[in-house]
């Protein structure tokens, strides 16, 4: 038979970590609708610029600035977007499985895939595994800014024009509702031209001084606004994928809390039982 305090002690740890979660779905859920409004925000300026920026390395000779020059891929960078901290579902791991899945599918194709790990549950996945680590950021999503994905950038961009690296992607969760997060493998660097017919194509652009100098001013910026635009999708998508693992666990306390109600009170029902059967037996076994 149950021990009824063995039950009633794990109902109030049961309910003592419903309280957590609760408190923690709160947490994220206020989170969640500041970091949903900076992507919101930020997104139409970022489509802006890697349209502009997209189609003026169609009209632009690669020879024009590093930034544009299309090599043969033979180092592969992936700049991988985890969170710092755990208890969101699958936002990590998701990620991390994508990741060594491409090492392991598409490794071989290139003479090197180094990663750039955002997040400490990149970092520490990792660190114990036979993969070239060119950088680390950790403590990035407490409070996101555009310095931050400066620093990520000149560290990229520098790797990228002094011909250590030849391609770079970034891997991140895109954002799309507070339910929905995709991983999503977004080309950085080189700018990739639009895929239009450039003799039919009515845009015209003037430069002011002149397009090298606009270039060299523009694209490392360029780098850095894609940067963040992942930092915000990435932090978007960690607390709507929190919220809703935490409502998920709070709804299954609840559950678990009544199941164990019920156990409780069928064993209590059975020890009241049992002790009206020995007072019963002990009058019937005196007469």
């Amino acid at each position: 038979m149950p021990n009824l305090k063995d039950i009633k002690t794990r109902i109030e740890s049961v309910k003592s970590t419903q309280q957590i979660t609760k408190a923690m779905k709160m947490v994220s859920a206020a989170k969640f609708r500041k970091a949903e409004e900076a992507i919101v925000q930020n997104r139409p300026y970022s489509d802006k610029m890697l349209e502009v920026l997209s189609s003026l390395a169609l009209r632009t000779e690669e020879e024009a600035h590093p930034l544009l020059e299309r090599r043969d891929p033979k180092n592969v960078c992936l700049v991988v977007f985890t969170s710092d901290r755990g208890l969101c579902g699958s936002f990590n791991g998701s990620i991390l499985r994508s990741v060594e899945r491409f090492l392991r599918e598409k490794g071989g194709q290139y003479e090197s895939v180094r990663l750039y790990l955002v997040g400490k549950k990149s970092r520490d996945f990792f660190r114990s595994r036979k993969v070239e680590v060119i950088g680390e950021k950790v403590e990035l999503f407490g409070k996101v800014s555009y310095e931050q994905a400066q620093e990520i950038g000149r560290e990229i961009v520098d790797r990228y024009t002094n011909r250590e690296l030849d391609l770079v992607y970034m891997v991140y969760n895109e954002f799309r509702s507070a339910l929905s997060q995709q991983v999503v493998y977004d080309r950085l660097l080189p700018v990739e031209p639009l895929r239009v017919d450039p003799e039919t194509s009515t845009t015209e652009y003037l430069y002011e001084p002149d397009g090298v100098s606009m270039l060299n001013w523009v694209l490392p910026r360029y780098a850095d606004v894609r940067l963040f635009r992942a930092l915000l999708e990435s932090t978007a998508s960690e607390h709507g994928a929190r919220m809703t693992a935490m409502d998920s666990a709070t709804n299954n306390a609840s559950d678990m809390i009544e199941r164990l109600t019920l156990k409780y009170n069928r064993a209590r029902q059975e020890t009241i039982t049992k002790e009206l059967m020995d007072i019963v037996n002990g009058v019937e076994s005196m007469k």
